[in-house]
């Protein structure tokens, strides 16, 4: 299979439309499964591979560095800073010392010189944002950062910051990573046209909605026990009957196209200009398999109106 390369964002830098997401490492795969799963998407062309210092608190980081030792050449490895990493007052947010201590951390973690795409994971509305580009910039400036970029950032968040870089002339966020899929669409209404507007490209996470959207679960039935709805009552609260109704019509559409549901939702991503590549946890290498094949899998208007309809879309 042909792998497709898209810019992130308005940067230079060319990332595989599938990516690979990290939060399973460490916690769904081990040292030697996550092994297996990164050089399986090396294998087939999928380059961006994306983690962060608190997924199983630095393991997922660590896993990583140890999978693409001897390929790192081949990998773009985004990382974040952010979340509480220690006991002490410092040990979380956007400081410019939390920010300096964690990406020395996840350097270590990583076992490389520098992460490609260095992500702030959430806002720190304790932080003014000029500390935190200030602190991101001389870390670009030093070699250890090739791009930087935000996770949960509301548009008018990322607005800030893009102004702040520019009257100070600091480097600017390229990327921004939302929760977006096929049945939550609320970025739709700001941040999605924001990003096309100022060239930002959008990293959804969640792609499948935890599961939701391979049509593992069924109506009346309840949710296996080997699942995450068969371990967390949370995700079993989302097991609606409308949602569950709406999935089910997707299946069907995917089906009757000779597809999963699974390859509908991500392709259905990737058929959003704006989306420079999905990150989709994996446990096992041949799912890297299966979400590749949706990039290939190109929707026609005809089929994005068909699924607008079955999802009561505007």
């Amino acid at each position: 299979m042909a792998m497709e390369y898209r810019q992130l964002g308005r940067s230079g830098l060319k990332v595989s439309a599938i990516g690979l997401g990290g939060n399973t490492f460490g916690n769904g795969a081990d040292e030697a499964q996550t092994g297996r799963i990164v050089n399986r998407a090396l294998d087939i062309g999928v380059n961006f591979i994306d983690t962060a210092d608190i997924y199983s608190r630095g393991v997922s980081e660590q896993h990583v560095g140890k999978a693409v030792k001897g390929r790192r050449h081949e990998a773009l490895i985004a990382t974040k800073v952010r979340g509480r990493m220690g006991d002490l007052p410092n040990d979380e947010g956007l400081s410019r010392k939390h920010i300096m201590d964690g990406i020395e951390a996840s350097l270590r973690r990583l076992e490389t010189d520098y992460v490609d795409l260095y992500q702030v994971h959430q806002v720190d509305g304790t932080t003014p944002i000029y500390e935190t580009l200030s602190a991101l910039d001389d870390l670009v400036r030093h070699g250890k950062v090739r791009y930087i970029g935000c996770s949960n950032f509301a548009a008018w968040q990322i607005c800030e910051a893009l102004w702040a870089s520019d009257r100070k002339n600091l480097t600017p966020f390229v990327s921004v990573q939302p929760r977006y899929n096929i049945l939550d669409r609320a970025i739709e209404r700001e941040l999605l046209p924001f990003c096309r507007q100022y060239g930002i490209g959008i990293i959804p996470y969640s792609p499948l909605a935890g599961g939701i959207l391979t049509g593992k679960y069924r109506e009346g039935q309840a949710p296996p026990p080997d699942t995450r709805a068969g371990r967390q009552e949370r995700m079993r609260g989302q097991l609606t009957s409308e949602t569950l109704g709406k999935v089910g019509a997707l299946n069907k559409l995917a089906q009757d196209r000779g597809h999963t549901p699974g390859e509908l939702a991500l392709s259905w991503l990737l058929s959003r200009p704006e989306v420079s590549t999905i990150i989709a946890g994996v446990t096992r290498p041949e799912q890297v398999d299966d979400n590749a094949k949706a990039a290939e899998w190109k929707l026609t208007k005809d089929d994005l109106k068909e699924i607008d309809s079955v999802l009561g879309a505007a």
